[in-house]
């Protein structure tokens, strides 16, 4: 009976789950197959394979993620051996700051790389003054090569802390004696470091593959028209050329290969037990000797500088940097709306509607999230071990399948909801509540089951019991879930592009209009919004960070 009663906890996630993930996926499969008037033909399909160009999108995702992810391997696994091996003054600091482009929104990130290195970029202006140029040098725009830096700078700290963390953790006995037998460091690190550390390396290089795989803002901002990833092409067609079938068809395919890539990540995830958010190791480091360490860790310290600081560096300055000197002209037009805006609304009023549908969202989150981390923190395993998966799987999928699915499912009876206000809450929440289970899950499970029982045993209803017992070991966790889920919702573009209503736009979207508008008012004001959504999203991940160092990992 009491395990009856508890699979009630399970019924409002999965309810959710069903109307706002398995209908809107299952539209997106019928569409693909029947896209006239519910007769079978699948035409979409079959162009897919029939076109070149196509199979030319597909094959151009793969390589690019495929490259971005090599390039991310090169420039972070040196900075991995510095934060696994060494300890110095400043450490725990600058690891947190270097995750901060991780969490920064994909439109923010654009606009911090076109802030730096586009045409009219600090590094080009720079150059043209010191060499008086007429033309800007740095010609990357709307070129692969923009886009693989933004990768690179987006996903180095999932290499540093996946390999750095597991490195960290492995002992350095087998290194010494190979050393006192007399091998060089060279032959220590390709016959033992290597291959122990191979595991680590491989997962943290199909995660980087993934999200590369997946990339939306940074290629439809920085790649420009002629350069589109499967996201990229499916936008296009359904939103510019209103080619729902042929977009069903291309979800269909991004589907069945995230699956199949993050299905895969996962099952070598448990088998090798690396962690994105692994815990601070402290044991076997050691503080830089001689002039050659120091050497290394400086030179590190240098490339993560450049890589990581620059462009935010650029974002910023590009905020204030006006053609009459340094003001603030660009953060006091925010709250202007002129006559034919391209946003019909202030920028003020974006920023507005981001806070609202991250607001909600949040509370939507943390609501599911609740009831799903309750019935996993009690259930049975083989009940854990089957629903725990479908909770995670909007993690799976990306926004803009979701965003696509949202268009062609809730726009007719039973579930008209395309017009609804609170629609893109709903999918920010959908992607975010995850992250909260996962928040909670862990705080939920290390609650001891003795001072419960003490408690009632002193006569203690089970009111007093949760306020006294549980609510304090849980109130941090869901303080971090929040967090997660609001600044999950302040960034989420992908399927706010789609579900977003012309009269309320949120601040990414503000973004990516701007930027796509000449004239330097409006890249001016896309820089100073890119801003303030980096100090908002960069503050969550940093004080979620606090709560781990505090509190351990959740």
């Amino acid at each position: 009976m009491k395990h009856r009663l508890r699979l009630l906890l399970a019924l409002p996630p999965l309810i959710f789950l069903g109307v706002f993930y398995f209908y809107p996926l299952a539209s997106i499969l019928i569409t693909s197959f029947t896209p006239e008037n519910g007769a079978w033909a699948p035409g979409g399909l079959r162009r897919l394979v029939d076109s070149g160009y196509y199979a030319g999108v597909l094959w151009f995702t793969t390589w690019q993620a495929a490259l971005s992810t090599l390039l991310t391997l090169l420039v972070a696994l040196p900075g991995a051996y510095v934060f696994a091996r060494f300890d110095f003054r400043g450490k725990a600091l600058i690891q947190s700051l270097t995750a901060v482009p991780f969490v920064l929104p994909t439109v923010v990130t654009a606009a911090a790389f076109k802030a730096l290195l586009g045409p009219g970029g600090l590094a080009n202006q720079a150059l043209m003054a010191l060499f008086q140029l007429n033309r800007p040098p740095i010609r990357i725009d709307h070129t692969v090569w923009f886009f693989l830096l933004a990768h690179v700078f987006y996903n180095y700290t999932v290499v540093l802390r996946i390999v750095g963390g597991f490195w960290a953790r492995l002992s350095g006995e087998p290194a010494d004696a190979a050393r006192m037998l007399g091998a060089s460091g060279q032959k220590v690190f390709f016959t033992i470091t290597l291959p122990l550390i191979m595991p680590a390396i491989t997962a943290a290089a199909m995660l980087v593959f993934v999200f590369c795989f997946t990339s939306f803002g940074v290629v439809l901002i920085l790649g420009g028209p002629r350069l589109a990833t499967v996201e990229v092409e499916i936008y296009r067609q359904a939103v510019h050329l209103f080619n729902l079938p042929m977009a069903a068809a291309l979800s269909m395919v991004q589907i069945v290969f995230t699956f199949a890539l993050m299905g895969l990540y996962t099952w070598f995830e448990r088998r090798s037990a690396v962690s994105l958010m692994p815990q601070a190791a402290t044991g076997g480091l050691r503080r830089p000797h001689t002039r050659r360490e120091r050497l290394v860790i400086g030179g590190n310290l240098t490339v993560m500088l450049l890589l990581l600081g620059t462009p935010l560096l650029a974002l910023c300055l590009g905020s204030v940097l006006t053609e009459a000197g340094p003001a603030l002209t660009y953060y006091r037009s925010l709250l202007g709306n002129p006559t034919g805006s391209i946003m019909f609304v202030s920028p003020l009023a974006a920023m507005g509607n981001s806070l609202g549908f991250a607001l909600a969202a949040t509370l939507i989150a943390l609501f599911i999230g609740w009831f799903s981390a309750a019935f996993l923190a009690g259930a049975r395993h083989r009940a854990a071990g089957i629903i725990d998966p479908l909770f995670m799987l909007p993690l799976s999928t990306s926004a803009v399948t979701l965003g696509f699915g949202f268009i062609i499912a809730l726009d007719e009876p039973p579930l008209n909801l395309r017009t609804a206000l609170l629609l893109p809450a709903v999918a920010h929440a959908l992607v975010a509540f995850p992250f909260v289970i996962r928040s909670l899950l862990p705080a939920w499970r290390s609650i001891p089951r003795h001072l419960r029982e003490a408690a009632t045993m002193l006569g203690a209803s089970p009111f007093r019991v949760w306020r006294h017992v549980d609510w304090p070991i849980l109130r941090r966790a869901l303080w971090v879930g929040a967090i997660f889920a609001f600044a999950i919702s302040m960034g989420e573009f992908g399927a706010t592009v789609f579900v977003a209503r012309p009269r309320t736009p949120t601040l990414p979207l503000a973004i990516y209009r701007y930027l796509n508008q000449p004239g330097a008012l409006n890249i001016g004001r896309a820089m100073a919004m890119s801003c303030l959504l980096m100090l908002t999203t960069s503050a969550g991940f940093l004080v979620i960070e606090k709560f781990r160092s505090i509190g351990g990992e959740f």
